[in-house]
Order: structure tokens, then sequence, then C-alpha cells
């Protein structure tokens, strides 16, 4: 028979958990607040060489001012599938193509659009406290499972379980934490 590791359980869930956080953060990373942040492209792809190509492998990202990104292209045969790999993103930039380089310029955002961000981040937020409410009663069955095998007292697997919550419950604050972050900055609050 084995024996169940409850330290390395928990290790698991908090490590899918945090996952989950880390996930969250770079979705909330790449929504538009009004200030240039080379984090808005970190999702863009690139039609290059035959395949799909993060845009991050084919060009140098950076934001030399508050309100600009400049795009440096590697591959000059690469700058209109990067332009309109940008273009394309939805993310309401348009631009300006100067040789190899792409500077776009970020535009101020209306409420209407500051609103629909705002959601967006929920929405993120939401598709992230699912994954890890998954984890959760992954490792509330888990749990159930060792103490029917006899590996766990029933008393020790509520110790666990709430142990378990617990985790859950901190990884929770800090997203409900990440995300108002994020809608504040959006709705410049």
């Amino acid at each position: 028979m084995a024996i169940f590791d409850a330290g390395a359980h928990k290790a698991d869930l908090e490590r899918r958990m945090n996952s989950a956080v880390e996930a969250l953060k770079s979705d909330l990373g790449g929504l538009r607040t009004g200030r240039a942040s080379t984090a808005l492209l970190d999702r863009v792809t690139v039609e290059v060489y035959g395949a799909a190509m993060p845009l991050t492998q084919v060009a140098t990202v950076t934001a030399p001012e508050a309100r600009m990104l400049s795009v440096q292209v590697w591959d000059k045969t690469n700058v209109q599938p990067v332009d309109k790999a940008i273009r394309a993103a939805g993310l309401g930039l348009n631009p300006i193509v100067d040789g190899q380089t792409l500077r776009l310029p970020i535009p101020d955002l209306t409420e209407d659009r500051r609103k629909e961000l705002a959601k967006l981040a929920g929405q993120y937020s939401e598709k992230a406290k699912i994954a890890v409410r998954n984890v959760r009663r992954d490792g509330m069955e888990g749990l159930k499972g060792a103490e029917k095998k006899g590996q766990i007292s029933q008393d020790e697997q509520k110790k666990l379980e709430a142990e378990v919550q617990k985790i859950t419950d901190r990884i929770t604050a800090e997203m409900d934490a990440a995300s108002a972050a994020k809608e504040k900055e959006i709705l410049g609050k």
C-alpha cells in the first residue's frame, strides 16, 4: 500500500494554483491602460517563415516614451507581417512604419473602452478563479481517496481539507487584489 504524502500533495496544489495566478497576472498585463507597456504586445503572434511566432522572437519591443511603443524588426522582410499582426491583434493600435522600426502611439482610452477593459479584467479573473477551484476540487478528491484507501485517518483528512481551503482562500484573495488593482488602473481612479 502506498503512503500518502500530505506535504507533497499540498505543495503540488499550491504550485498549480500559483500557476493560475501567474497566468492571470500575464493576462492582466496585456490589457492597455493608456500608458505604454511592452507587455501590451506579449500576446501578438506574427506569421513569418511559414510559422506563427511570438512578436518578441522577431523584433525588440521598447517603450521610449510614456505614450509610445517602438518595435524594432530584426529582418526587414518581416516588417509587413509584424505591422499586420499588430493591427489584427485588436489592441486599437495603428503602427507607423519607419524603415525596420514601427512606432506605436498609444491613444487615449475612451470611457466606454475603459469600461470594456475593466469588464475583460473581471473575466480574466473569473477564468483564473475557476482554474483554482478545479485544483481545489482535485485536492479534496485526492484526500477523500487517500482516506478511503486507509492512507490517512478521517481526522487527518478534515485537517488537510481545511489547509487546502486556506491555500485556496489566500490564492483567491491574491487574484482579487491583482484584478482590483488593474481595474483601478484602467478606470483611472
